[in-house]
């Protein structure tokens, strides 16, 4: 089997789309492009922009994907494909939006047919490593897998042949980094992931175009991806039903600032409270419980979990976001905040939350993320709320209203109200989209 070719010269001859795969880009686009804009005024987007600046390599295409990637994961509110558990559009888009601003001139029918395809790949690859597993040897498959969903996306943009495409997917094998050592400390290091992967799979594509030539079975060699980076790798995954569905519509759009496995239980929370109006004094107790997969990110260490210090911190503690959701009736960019990481009244609540594992929520994961939460009040009520699909997830999705909502809340203090609308007109009516980051 060779399951690179296979994967490669299907993605390479991909050109008109399904309108419903369109839309969707369309969809993601605008989601990628409100957690962007507000993040290019995070803190940790401020090294990457000087480094450029001082490097005179603005213009360029991979520093451009590298300041974009790395704005756009910075609040924790980009989208993720449930099966594979990868952010995506923070990668694929930033490469698409680099590479066009850079080419200049680009169809429209490319950019989506660019963006859909990296997807597909970045996707099945994730897969095929099975996330639990990758997670385990430390690796972060957005930044890993990712990569390669790059190379596909700037090999279609630059127009390379199935050929070219491969080698590029090839040489971006030897760029597939990502570790998570950051969750020791909550550092930086993870918002840098897709931006670097997006980096990176624009070099390989363009040293591809050149004709630097790299392996053809960098996915199933003996000493290929899936080996390398998985101790039960499913090779299978990389070209099961290719074609007759795409992986885009399988994403998931994420409405609370934080990592997508607290995204459920925070659901679960916030339900509660509007089903029953109770106020946070009245509750003696929070259970909730956490898929298995996101066990390491966001419930241990515990010490650690229970007392974060930093934003970052705070973005992977389940204690944190259920404290938080309880007591702000939100959990967004506004709630995961350095003064909110302090507060005495989230570290007189957090010792409240107990984390617990439940095998029923395993059943049907990656491809499905349940939850459930459970309140113990005062008055001796027990409140209990399971969540089948988080808001956001294609089984329970943000309308394109709701969606729009998310954006204009998002970039607010960064646009003007009209340049909002534009942004949202441009991309709901197909417009060119070169340049909408190029001022950030």
């Amino acid at each position: 089997m060779n399951e690179t070719r296979d994967l490669v010269e299907f993605l390479a001859g991909l050109r008109s789309l399904p309108p419903e795969v369109v839309d969707r880009t369309r969809y993601l686009l605008l989601d990628y492009l409100g957690v962007a804009i507000r993040g290019s005024r995070e803190e940790s987007s401020a090294p990457v922009h000087k480094m450029i600046q001082r490097l005179n390599a603005r213009k360029l295409p991979g520093y451009a994907a590298l300041r974009y990637g790395t704005a756009a994961h910075a609040i924790e509110m980009d989208d993720t494909h449930n099966a594979g558990s990868i952010h995506l559009g923070v990668v694929m888009f930033s490469t698409a939006l680099a590479l066009t601003d850079w080419l200049e001139a680009v169809p429209l029918e490319r950019f989506t047919s660019a963006v859909a395809a990296g997807y597909e790949a970045a996707a099945r690859i994730a897969m095929a490593v099975q996330p639990k597993l990758h997670y385990s040897l430390g690796f972060h498959p957005t930044s890993t897998c990712g990569v390669f969903g790059a190379a596909v996306t700037a090999s279609k943009l630059l127009d390379l042949t199935a050929e070219q495409m491969l080698s590029a997917a090839g040489i971006a094998g030897s760029m597939a980094a990502g570790s998570l050592e950051f969750l020791a400390e909550g550092a930086w290091s993870k918002r840098l992931h897709p931006g670097l992967a997006a980096q990176n799979g624009i070099q390989a594509a363009l040293l591809a175009a050149e004709g630097f030539r790299g392996p053809s079975k960098i996915l199933e060699g003996r000493d290929g991806f899936l080996h390398g980076y998985s101790q039960e790798p499913l090779p299978e995954k990389i070209t099961l039903d290719l074609g007759q569905s795409f992986e885009i519509m399988r994403t998931s759009v994420k409405p609370h600032a934080c990592c997508r496995y607290m995204q459920g239980p925070i659901d679960a929370i916030l339900a509660l409270v509007r089903e029953h109006g109770f106020q946070p004094h009245q509750v003696c107790s929070m259970e909730v419980a956490v898929l298995e997969a996101g066990w390491p990110l966001v419930v241990e260490p515990r010490a650690q979990k229970y007392n974060p210090q930093s934003v970052v911190e705070a973005q992977f503690s389940m204690p944190f976001g259920a404290a938080a959701a309880l007591l702000y009736g939100a959990a967004g960019i506004d709630q995961f905040t350095q003064e909110n990481v302090h507060s005495g009244e989230v570290r007189r609540m957090m010792p409240r939350v107990v984390v617990n594992r439940d095998s029923r929520l395993e059943e049907k994961f990656p491809t499905e993320w349940p939850a459930r939460a459970r309140i113990d009040l005062t008055d001796g009520r027990r409140l209990e709320k399971f969540v089948e699909h988080p808001k956001g997830d294609p089984g329970n999705p943000l309308s394109w209203d709701e969606l729009i909502a998310k954006f204009k809340t998002l970039v607010a203090p960064v646009l003007s109200s009209a340049r909002s609308d534009e942004i949202i007109a441009s991309v709901r009516e197909g417009n060119s989209w070169g340049g909408i980051l190029r001022q950030l």
